[in-house]
C-alpha cells in the first residue's frame, strides 16, 4: 500500500544524496507526483457505505468493502462511523481473495479494500455509515507489523506480540539434516499470548509435518513429451517449495497481511508451478484469526494433483509437546457433536468425514487447552477429504488438475483460542467466513 507521506520523505533523503543533474529531475519529478497525491486527498474526505448482518448477530467479525474511489487509493487508515459510534478502518489493495470475486471487474488501479471490525450487532441489522479519509492519516495508529531475520523468517506482530511467523529459508543440499530442515516453507502460530509457538517445526513425529502447510504428496504432469512426478509434501528426491519474494505487506490496526511468490519445484530443481500465497491476521479479541489464500499457476501445462488425506491439502501440525505429552488428552469437535478422546476420523476410514463446513482439535500445551478451528470454504475443490490425529495434525485435501488457463484457487481460515469450544461456537466463525455480513459502497 502507497504511504505517500512516508514516500514523500524518502524521496527527499534520496534527492539530498543525488548528484546526477538526470536523477535530480528524477527525483524531483517524483515529489511532484507525492504532493499533488497528498493535494488531491481532501481533509476528511468521505464516501458512504451500507452493512446489512444476514441472518446471524455479528460480534468480533471482520468486514471487507471494496471501494472505488480516488480518496481510498492512496489512503492506509479511515475512520468508519455508524450511528455515531467510530470504529478504525484499514484501506489495503486487492488481496486473491477479492481478485478472485471480483473476476472480470477487478481493477487494482482504481479499487481498494476496507477491513474494520464489527464490534456486536444484532441479526438482521442494516446499518449505513461514513468513511472518512485524511484526517487518520496523521494519528499515531498502532498495528501489525513486520520484524524479517533475513535469509531466515519473517514474524508478524501486533504491536510487541507475535502472531505468525513465516519461515523460508533457501534450500540447503549441505547434508541430509539440512536438507530436511529447508525444503519447504511454511508457517509457524503463535498462542494467543504470542509467548510460545503452538505448532512444530523440522524433526519430532513426522518431521515433514509442520505448522500451517500446504502441498500434495502425488504430483503429476509432463515436460517434453516425458511424464514426471513429484512430492510436495515429503520432498525427499529433490523436490522442493521454495521461496521466491515477498510481493507485499502491510500492516495497520485491523490486519497484517503479506503476500509471497513461491516455486514448487520437481526432482530436477525447476518449478512446474508458481504460487502466490497470501496470509492474513487479524486484531480480533479473544485469540489468533489467520487467513489463507492461494493462487497455484502451472508452468508446464496440465498438472494433476492427488494425495492423501495425511500427506496433501491445507493442514495444521500441533507442537511437538502433544504426541510427547498430552496426545491421550486430544479430541476433536465437529459439526456433529463434540468427540471423545481417542476416537478419530479418517477418510477413506470414515467415508462421512468429507466436505466439512469445518473441524476444530482441542489439545493441550503447557497443562492448558486450547482449540484451533479450520474453517473451510464452499468454493474450495470439494470432495473434501477429511483426516485427524491424537498428535496434533488435521486438516484435508482433495483431487483437481491445474492448467495454465486454469490455476488453483484456495482460501481457509483458522481460528486459535484458549479454552474448549461448542458446536455453536465454531459455527460463529465458520458462518463469519463463508456468510460474512453484506457490506457495499454506495
Amino acid at each position: 500500500m502507497l504511504d505517500v507521506t512516508r514516500l514523500t520523505g524518502h524521496f527527499f533523503r534520496v534527492h539530498n544524496l543525488i548528484e546526477s543533474a538526470e536523477m535530480k529531475y528524477f527525483a524531483e519529478a517524483c515529489l511532484s507526483f507525492c504532493f499533488s497525491l497528498l493535494l488531491a486527498i481532501p481533509v476528511n474526505a468521505q464516501v458512504s457505505i451500507e452493512v446489512e448482518t444476514g441472518d446471524h448477530a455479528r460480534e468480533n467479525t471482520p468486514v471487507k468493502v471494496i471501494l472505488d474511489s480516488q480518496e481510498a487509493i492512496v489512503a492506509n487508515l479511515a475512520e468508519v462511523t455508524f450511528n455515531g459510534q467510530q470504529i478504525q478502518g484499514q484501506i489495503t489493495e486487492l488481496g486473491l481473495q477479492s481478485l478472485r470475486e471480483l473476476g472480470k471487474e477487478a481493477d487494482p488501479t482504481t479499487q481498494r479494500e476496507l477491513h474494520f471490525i464489527v464490534p456486536k450487532w444484532p441479526a438482521e441489522t442494516k446499518l449505513e455509515a461514513t468513511v472518512s479519509f485524511g484526517l487518520s492519516e496523521k494519528k499515531d495508529v498502532s498495528g501489525f507489523q513486520f520484524q524479517n531475520k533475513e535469509g531466515l523468517y519473517t514474524d508478524v506482530l501486533y504491536e510487541d506480540r507475535p502472531v505468525m511467523r513465516y519461515m523460508y529459508e533457501s534450500l540447503d543440499t549441505s547434508s541430509p539434516e539440512r536438507i530436511g530442515e529447508t525444503y519447504k516453507v511454511y508457517h509457524h502460530v503463535y498462542d494467543p499470548t504470542g509467548e510460545r509457538f503452538v505448532t512444530k517445526g523440522p524433526g519430532g513425529l513426522f518431521p515433514h509435518h509442520r505448522g500451517l502447510f500446504y502441498g500434495f504428496n502425488k504430483i503429476s504432469y509432463t515436460v517434453d513429451g516425458q511424464s514426471m512426478s513429484a512430492d510436495i509434501w515429503h520432498c525427499r528426491n529433490g523436490e522442493s517449495q521454495a521461496h521466491v519474494e515477498v510481493c507485499s505487506q502491510v500492516g495497520g490496526p485491523v490486519l497484517g497481511r503479506h503476500l509471497l511468490k513461491l516455486d514448487w519445484k520437481g526432482r530436477d530443481g525447476k518449478p512446474f508451478a508458481t504460487e502466490l500465497r497470501e496470509l492474513t491476521a487479524y486484531n480480533v479479541e479473544g485469540g489468533v484469526l489467520l487467513e489463507f489464500a492461494s493462487k497455484l499457476s502451472s508452468q508446464v501445462g496440465e498438472i494433476k494433483l492427488a494425495g492423501d488425506p495425511q500427506h496433501a491439502g491445507f493442514q495444521f501440525r500441533g507442537s511437538q509437546e502433544i504426541p510427547d505429552k498430552t496426545a491421550a488428552q486430544t479430541y476433536y469437535v465437529r459439526p456433529d457433536g463434540k468427540g471423545q478422546p481417542g476416537a478419530f476420523r479418517n477418510w477413506p476410514g470414515n467415508k462421512e468425514h468429507v466436505n466439512l463446513k469445518w473441524n476444530a482439535l482441542c489439545f493441550v500445551l503447557g497443562g492448558k487447552r486450547l482449540t484451533c478451528c479450520y474453517l473451510d470454504h464452499p468454493e474450495n475443490p470439494k470432495e473434501s477429504r477429511f483426516s485427524e490425529r491424537n498428535y496434533g495434525r488435521f486438516g484435508s485435501y482433495f483431487e483437481t488438475m491445474v492448467t495454465e488457463e486454469k490455476p488453483l484457487q484456495l482460501n481457509y481460515r483458522i481460528w486459535l483460542q484458549y479454552g474448549e469450544m461448542s458446536v455453536a461456537d465454531v459455527d460463529k466463525f465458520s458462518r463469519d467466513f463463508v456468510t460474512p455480513p453484506n457490506a457495499s459502497s454506495k
